[in-house]
Parts: structure tokens; C-alpha cells; sequence
């Protein structure tokens, strides 16, 4: 299938490692003109057309904006991927705690798209998609300050859509459940050591699917299975789908 994106331009946050790289990766493969983003200058090395900068501080966002100024580029596509989580619970969590989770994962986002919407409508055409969490429909007891902002960018993003309603310019979140990335497996392999669960992925994956994350696929989704749905919401075909909140999880958040 075309996508229709062949010479666009996507700007890709944290694009530097992880699920990140894979998006940048899928859209470059699309014919994309990828512009690859890294907290760090080291961070982007070899990486090609790049820019950096902590983009959880409105310093960082701004160094990335001159970056692109500098470059001439016209971002078509921007695909916010930066966002993080952190430890804590409710009567654990400092005031500091909230308010990082809140820049890292609704601020940076917000001044990123403040900063390449006027190109996106001069042009009448652009595509926002903003990666979230299944926490923000089913969000745990733990890790509260990091839910609420997660949650707080699937209104922005609602938000956003009715701003730029008949702008040619499409807003969607994608909301992963558990991604099989390298951190989450090594994290998971310690857990079954400890748990006696041996040293098999598949009998490790099939455990965490029993105790943790239930749902009707029985196992995790790989990183490039997110990739994929980014890039098809990035396309022409996707023209229709708008403000919505797409969850990636096989089937673990179950309400219609």
C-alpha cells in the first residue's frame, strides 16, 4: 500500500534509540525525509539530518525549533515519541515528581506543536501523532504522577483536533500497552530468575501475559507493530482519522 508520504518531512522526538528509531526507520523506508531527535548532541551521531535538545525545558525546545530554522526544514509530520516514565506512589511522590512528568510527557509535546503548526497550515496539510499509554484508559495505583500526564496528553490531543478543525492537519494518539523492547525483556528476565520462571522469552512472554497483562492476543507487541499503525496515521490514507485515541494492546483494555 502507498502511503503517500514519499518527500514529506517528519520530525521524530527521541528518535535517537528505542521505539523511536523504529518509527523514524518505518517512515524513512515510506520514502520520509526523516529529521532524527536526540536529548544530546552525542545522541544523534551519524544519524543523518538531526537535531537535539531537552525538549522537557522550554530552553531545549527552543534550541530544537532554531535547529530547524536553521536547516530550512518544513515539518510536514511530527511524530511525538519523547516521553517517560518514573517511579512513585501516592504519598511518595514529590510535588518535583509530578511536575517532570508533566513536562516530559505534556509540555514538550505542546511547544512542539505550537512551534511547526503555522508551517502545517501555510501548506494545509499535517500530521501530529503523539504516543501514549493504555494508563490513560486504565491507569494503576502506582506511577500516578505519570498517568495523570499521560492522560492529560490524550485531552491535548482531543484538544488540538477541534483547534484545527477543517486545517487539513490531523491529530491521533497511539497507545501502547507492553512493547517487547530491550529494557522491558531485561527487566522481565530478572524478574523470572528471581520468580523461578527459567530462561525461555516464550515461557517468560506467556507468564507476564498470566500475571501482569492479559490479553486476547496472549503476548506482547513488538516495537515494529506500533511503528506501523504511526506511520499508517502519518499517511493520506489516514486522512479521516482524527482526535482519536488508538490503543495497541491485543485486546487488554476491554470496554467498547
Amino acid at each position: 500500500m502507498d502511503l503517500g508520504i514519499a518527500g514529506k518531512t517528519a520530525l521524530v522526538t527521541g528518535s535517537h534509540r528505542g521505539t523511536g528509531e523504529i518509527i523514524a526507520n518505518t517512515l524513512a523506508a515510506e520514502g520520509v525525509e526523516v529529521i532524527w531527535h536526540g536529548l544530546k548532541e552525542e545522541d544523534i551521531t551519524g544519524k543523518g539530518p538531526s537535531v537535539w535538545g531537552d525538549i522537557a525545558t522550554t530552553a531545549g525546545c527552543t534550541q530544537l525549533v532554531e535547529q530547524l530554522e536553521a536547516m530550512n526544514a518544513h515539518v510536514h509530520i511530527l511524530v511525538n515519541n519523547y516521553g517517560t516514565a518514573s517511579a512513585g506512589r501516592w504519598g511518595k511522590s514529590s510535588e518535583a515528581d509530578w511536575l517532570d512528568m508533566y513536562q516530559k510527557n505534556v509540555l514538550s509535546v505542546a511547544r512542539l506543536c505550537e512551534a511547526v503548526i503555522p508551517g502545517m497550515k501555510q501548506e494545509g496539510w499535517g500530521r501530529i501523532v503523539n504516543l501514549g499509554t493504555i494508563g490513560s484508559h486504565q491507569p494503576n495505583s502506582i506511577m500516578p504522577h505519570y498517568y495523570a500526564a499521560k492522560g492529560a496528553l490524550a485531552t491535548l490531543g482531543v484538544s488540538l483536533t477541534k483547534e484545527l478543525s477543517g486545517s487539513g492537519i490531523t491529530v491521533n494518539t497511539v497507545s501502547p500497552g507492553y512493547i517487547r523492547t530491550p529494557e522491558l525483556e531485561a527487566g522481565f528476565r530478572l524478574k523470572a530468575e528471581k520468580k523461578g520462571w527459567g530462561d525461555d522469552w516464550a515461557e517468560i512472554e506467556r507468564k507476564i501475559v498470566e500475571t501482569e497483562f492479559p490479553n486476547a492476543c496472549e503476548r506482547l507487541a513488538t516495537r515494529e507493530e506500533v511503528a506501523e499503525l504511526v506511520a499508517f496515521l502519518c499517511s493520506e490514507r489516514a486522512g479521516f482519522i482524527n482526535g482519536q485515541n488508538i490503543r495497541v494492546d491485543g485486546g487488554a483494555v476491554r470496554y467498547v
